[in-house]
């Protein structure tokens, strides 16, 4: 059975920063992203990494996060994270971790249940 548990999300003011965690379990994965959706939006692809082995070869991020959003991932843990610096109050959402066994760039196979991430001005 495939579970993707994620944490860290909560309450921060703007400029501060957050880092979420992705526990990926049931499966053995070769991508992995962070999605989010504000309410009345679409949910939009964040960041997401693929890879082989221990090597990471594709790196995704928005235009909207690049210099302060860090994606990156432990083996050993079955674990990636999102270092989220500089926050604004626009990065308010539901941030979704996803998986896919697929090497791509839009891992979507399966679903986190999402963690709040409110943004204060």
């Amino acid at each position: 059975q495939v579970q993707l548990v994620e944490s860290g999300g909560g309450l921060v003011q703007a400029g501060g920063s957050l880092r979420l965690s992705c526990v990926a379990s049931g499966r053995t994965f070769s991508s992995m992203g962070w999605f989010r959706q504000a309410p009345g939006k679409e949910r939009e692809r964040v960041a997401a990494i693929s890879w082989r082995a221990v090597t990471t070869y594709y790196a995704y991020y928005a235009d909207s996060v690049k210099g302060r959003f860090t994606m990156s991932r432990d083996n050993a843990k079955n674990t990636v994270y999102l270092q989220m610096n500089s926050l604004k109050p626009e990065d308010t959402a539901v941030y979704y971790c996803a998986a896919s066994e697929k090497s791509t760039s839009m891992p979507q196979d399966h679903w986190g249940q999402g963690t709040q991430v409110t943004v204060s001005s």
